[in-house]
């Protein structure tokens, strides 16, 4: 977890079991990558590919 200057909190878990890390924004979005280059480029390429979990949304910013 990394809290950025402006208290942002960016959070991500490693799936035990797996390759895969889950990756949680500060605004709520999630996205699941291999890559953990992947992972902070999508986090800190805000607003891009950032959608919040909603009814309309899978949350996983695909």
């Amino acid at each position: 977890m990394s809290i950025g200057p402006t208290g942002e909190i960016y959070r991500v878990d490693w799936l035990p079991g797996t390759d895969v890390l889950h990756g949680t924004c500060h605004c709520g979005a999630e996205h699941t990558a291999q890559d953990p280059v992947e992972m902070w480029e999508w986090m800190l390429g805000h607003p891009e590919g950032h959608r919040p979990p909603g009814p309309e949304s899978r949350g996983d910013g695909s």
